[in-house]
């Protein structure tokens, strides 16, 4: 799978993932409207002008981009109705033709660990049928409980041809009260990232491994000795934009072949119309903000890279 979206990523010329993380506040109020006259205030309401929001921002973007990330708590969120609607947001871009990273930081132990691999990346057995659940192509995954937590998710890869990206280190503020500590004169994060590039070498699929990592755009100098660390692992890169990570930070991030990131940018995209730079667009032509938003994106990014 991870060389299906090197492909992808080469042939956009676009190492970006927009991130599908839709809040009611995001969603303009003509589809707030629309919605809510269908299913009334309820979580249906919610879900449906969250969906219909995503497919605006689909439609404009899908040709300009290799990748979407969708987080699954912004669905979680209104029930059983979000996780439809994350679920239908999946089978849409995957018609678009686009990638899809499910943003599920799943990880726990044996059977638990498989199911939650099998939810999202596998099949399931039901009766006498083989059934797919989300289907994504690629999922985050925590791996605190280590590789009992991990070791399931690979097992699925190699069977389905997917992908997963390794928490090693995250880029919110707090990261460090745990990910910065030293144990055996290393940081948890770079003991992290040795165990990536152990299971890496398990499910290579090319240059590239299925297994790659989450390092955040704004700890840029621990990217640049994790990229090192890390020579045939895809970095999934949060943080650019709106968290504070620039273009300038993430050169480090990729290889000398110009691959081995793609960065993500999540209310950058799908809220722009709601910035000043975007202002000209309005709620009614939101989609075109995200558009224009991509585009700008992957002008700073190539011209820093």
């Amino acid at each position: 799978m991870i060389k299906r979206l090197i492909e992808e990523i080469t042939k956009k010329n676009a190492p970006i993932v927009v991130g599908l993380d839709p809040m009611l506040g995001y969603v303009p109020e003509y589809i707030l409207t629309n919605s809510f006259e269908k299913y009334g205030e309820t979580l249906e309401g919610a879900s449906d002008a969250i969906l219909q929001f995503n497919k605006g921002i689909v439609d404009a973007v899908y040709d300009l981009i290799p990748a979407v990330k969708p987080q699954v708590a912004m669905y979680e969120q209104f029930g059983v109705p979000g996780m439809k609607a994350f679920k239908e947001t999946v089978d849409y871009c995957k018609e678009k033709g686009l990638i899809v990273i499910g943003d599920v930081k799943r990880g726990d132990i044996g059977s638990t660990s498989a199911a939650y691999a099998t939810a999202h990346l596998g099949k399931v057995k039901v009766g006498g049928s083989i059934c797919s659940a989300f289907d994504e192509d690629f999922v985050t995954v925590n791996p605190y409980l280590g590789s009992d937590g991990v070791k399931p998710f690979i097992d699925v890869c190699k069977e389905e041809n997917k992908g997963i990206f390794v928490l090693v280190k995250t880029s919110n503020p707090s990261s460090g009260e745990f990910q910065d500590k030293i144990f055996e004169d290393k940081h948890l994060y770079e003991l992290v990232a040795e165990k990536v590039l152990e299971w890496g070498s398990q499910c290579m699929d090319g240059t590239y491994s299925n297994v790659g990592c989450v390092i955040g755009a704004t700890y840029p100098e621990m990217g640049k000795a994790l990229r090192k660390m890390l020579p045939h692992n895809y970095i999934l890169v949060p943080g650019y934009g709106a968290q504070g990570g620039t273009a300038k930070d993430l050169a480090a991030y990729f290889n000398e072949d110009g691959l081995g990131a793609i960065v993500n940018s999540s209310r950058g995209i799908i809220a722009a119309y709601k910035q000043e730079k975007y202002s000209k667009y309005t709620q009614a032509n939101y989609a075109d903000a995200s558009r224009q938003a991509v585009l700008d994106m992957k002008e700073d990014l190539l011209a820093n890279m």
